[in-house]
């Protein structure tokens, strides 16, 4: 494999994705997936913190637990030991997945230590960004804003890296020294083995969680420190409706997603004449991904297909304000007036639908509008991105309709099943489940194995189809378990 890791390496374009981290099957996994990983890992912290500390103070919990023998800081305490031992989890997860499939030991446990590095650096971050906002949206928000900033800075400081003379390896610039997805990726599984990047994000969450505590003492429970802004004073006509409303609510949210869709879109593009000159074994490890023996093919659908899992959590954290709303009470306010029950459930459906179109189409047209520019030919490879992106959709929506089911079954146990089935689907997909050596019918399991590879392989009407019931069936079994059950409202 090494003509192959002297392409990646001297390209600056592919670093942007992270460094190969040397001549192994492992090396060009994390290569491919590491920064996917590192993503969820952050984000999955910032869920866990912000959840049990900031929306904890939405809902009221805070103030009722403040009533007995519970101290100031003790949820923002046990928020954080519960994100940092769900990230020492995945670290051993991670590492025996890869032990499993066959790579070196050293390297797996190094490869599971920096993803979770990210994870834990976030965590202090979240523990911030908690006291910061007064809302969960907003918490969010801000943590989703430092985590894009951090992969900037690691993609600037791997594309100004030098090359040794042998070019094998990447010397990364200063700016990646500032970024946590930096700091895991300078740990060089699979190649150096370094235990000691570990060391700064430990440090650096530290801090960040001894700013929080200094924060949380010079607030008001229920309030943030940064100032709330004043609503209009009359509400507009799009806000007599439910869908208005839904849709109103998630705005900031969706052009969150939409802006980050679209920076990722933009690069990956630009990277399709770098990937065009791949050779060797390079070409087997995208076809294995795509589908396909044609590389630029093969690239472009494992492009779409980690677009389509991106945008299927941001259903599920959608499709999980429908719990929210119930538990927090707001939902029986709404249904006192002319709304019913399905038509409010449907006004999430449609701004999940309309949201999950609106994201994989941003991502498309990006990545059709640089790959075109950098190959020739933009009409025709948007028209292609355009179908590979549209036949996310039903593998999309069938994990929409299953977090559904799972809200109006079992609203109590939903947020955590929700989650360890969105998970699920995604390490059972295509981008994991074949580097982890799954069995078959453990990855049928997941939608996503059943969507067509395009635009490397014609579109079939079956996987379409199949997908299609499937989320037609989830649909009406959730609408009908909602009509049936009493609202599970606060206590």
């Amino acid at each position: 494999m090494e003509p192959d890791t002297r392409i990646v390496v001297e390209n600056p374009g592919m670093r942007v994705l992270g460094l190969v981290t040397g001549p192994h099957v492992g090396g060009y996994t994390l290569h491919r997936d590491a920064l996917v990983l590192a993503v969820l890992a952050a984000m999955m912290s910032v869920l866990a913190v912000v959840r049990h500390t900031r929306q904890a103070e939405e809902l009221g919990r805070e103030e009722m637990l403040r009533a007995g023998a519970v101290g100031r800081y003790s949820s923002l305490m046990a928020a954080v030991i519960v994100a940092l031992a769900a990230n020492l989890v995945l670290a051993a997860l991670l590492g025996l997945g890869m032990v499993v499939a066959g790579q070196p030991v050293a390297g797996s446990v190094i490869a599971g230590a920096s993803i979770a590095s990210v994870g834990i650096a976030f965590t202090g971050v979240a523990a911030v960004t908690a006291q910061l906002s007064s809302t969960a949206r907003g918490a969010t928000g801000l943590s989703s804003a430092a985590l894009g900033l951090a992969f900037l800075l690691a993609a600037l400081g791997n594309m100004l890296g030098t090359v040794d003379s042998a070019a094998l390896r990447v010397t990364s610039a200063w700016p990646a020294w500032l970024s946590p997805i930096g700091w895991g990726q300078q740990m060089r599984p699979f190649a150096d083995n370094l235990w000691w990047p570990l060391g700064l994000s430990l440090p650096a969450t530290t801090v960040l969680f001894g700013m929080s505590v200094v924060l949380a003492g010079r607030r008001d429970v229920g309030r943030g420190l940064l100032p709330e802004r004043r609503g209009a004073p009359h509400a507009t006509p799009a806000l007599s409706s439910p869908i208005g409303l839904v849709r109103r609510q998630q705005r900031a949210v969706l052009l969150g997603w939409a802006i980050g869709l679209l920076g990722f879109g933009l690069v990956f593009g630009a990277l399709s004449a770098q990937i065009e000159g791949l050779e060797g074994e390079a070409t087997e490890w995208y076809a294995a991904f795509g589908g396909d023996a044609g590389l630029l093919g093969a690239y472009w659908a494992s492009m779409m297909q980690i677009a389509g899992m991106a945008v299927a959590v941001y259903v599920v954290t959608l499709l999980l304000r429908l719990h929210h709303d119930e538990a927090q009470g707001m939902l029986e306010s709404v249904l006192g007036t002319a709304v019913s029950r399905l038509r409010w459930l449907g006004a999430y459906a449609v701004n999940a639908l309309v949201g999950a179109t609106l994201l994989i189409l941003v991502f498309a047209t990006a990545m059709g509008v640089t790959g075109g520019q950098a190959l020739g030919g933009t009409v025709s490879l948007l028209r292609d991105l355009f179908g590979a992106a549209l036949v996310q959709l039903p593998a999309i929506g069938t994990l929409g309709a299953a977090v559904v089911v799972l809200i109006t079954a079992l609203p109590r146990w939903s947020v955590g099943l929700s989650w360890a089935l969105t998970v699920f689907t995604i390490f059972a997909g295509p981008m994991f489940g074949p580097s982890l050596d799954l069995p078959t019918w453990l990855l049928d399991l997941s939608p996503f194995t059943h969507v067509p590879n395009a635009p490397a392989e014609a579109v079939g009407v079956g996987p379409i189809l199949g997908l299609g019931l499937t989320c037609a069936l989830l649909a009406v079994a959730g609408m009908s378990l909602l009509r049936r059950r009493n609202l599970t409202l606060p206590a």
